[in-house]
């Protein structure tokens, strides 16, 4: 399947030197009377991934033209996380952190401009079944990252358990060759993967052992924005919940 190559956001910065997201530790509304105005916390200043991911979050590597990642977690059960074109690795933290408390070793990565996407999630696959002890993995996407992660998880083969795509536009020939359990989300009225593309993708892919949808009645919200939606802890938990069930 063609996919067109996607340009990175503003989460693909470089190891140690890359620009950095700069996160406050309180609002910055003028302080009351009395009190001091509180202080920024400073950037990282080792290696890290867009500043959101440091040496304490996981094992900071890079990968082609040497760009960032990050691999968090210790379990058995290896996910890679391929986010969407105007996402950022920072965006998926909220999933990150909620799979590594769960147990299991997460993978995120900043992607290459001249990289196929679909390319891209199967090189971090290979690389991340390579850690040790690592012995089955999951791919999961968003918009893009969710299209490609379909016809990844089929040229990675027996070792992928399933696949978790949120707001995938996922080809029927791609959908109908998957083997492995599938989980789409999404919300109903998204222009890019919504209820009606999700639905086809389910209805193509007859030889998945476990085949769900979940959709989010009367949203338009798209892949990484579902996290910071009402409807996270629903997300979360689904997602959560089907690994748990076919990691083996």
């Amino acid at each position: 399947m063609a996919l067109l190559t996607m340009g990175l956001t503003g989460c693909g910065g470089t190891v140690g030197t890359g620009t950095t997201a700069v996160r406050t530790t309180a609002a910055e509304s003028p302080a009351p009377a009395g009190e001091t105005t509180p202080t920024r916390s400073a950037p990282p200043t080792g290696p890290n991934v867009s500043g959101c991911f440091t040496e304490q979050d996981g094992k900071i590597f890079t990968h082609v033209r040497g760009l960032p990642g990050v691999i968090a977690g210790d379990g058995p059960v290896g996910v890679v996380i391929s986010y969407e074109r105007r996402g950022t690795v920072c965006s998926w933290r909220p999933l990150s952190d909620r799979l590594v408390a769960a147990g299991y070793r997460v993978l995120l990565y900043a992607r290459d401009a001249g990289l196929l996407p679909e390319d891209g999630a199967v090189a971090m696959g290979k690389r991340l079944a390579k850690e040790k002890g690592v012995e089955r993995l999951f791919l999961v996407g968003g918009s893009i990252g969710a299209t490609a992660s379909v016809p990844a998880a089929e040229r990675l083969g027996a070792e992928v358990a399933g696949v978790v795509a949120l707001s995938g536009e996922i080809d029927k020939g791609d959908a109908a060759a998957l083997t492995v359990p599938l989980l789409q989300i999404g919300s109903e009225h998204d222009s890019y993967g919504g209820a009606e593309s999700m639905r086809a993708a389910e209805a193509a892919a007859t030889r998945s052992p476990d085949n769900q949808v979940l959709v989010i009645p009367g949203e338009s919200l798209h892949a990484s924005a579902l996290f910071g939606s009402p409807h996270s802890a629903k997300v979360l938990d689904t997602v959560v919940a089907f690994m748990d069930r076919h990691k083996g």
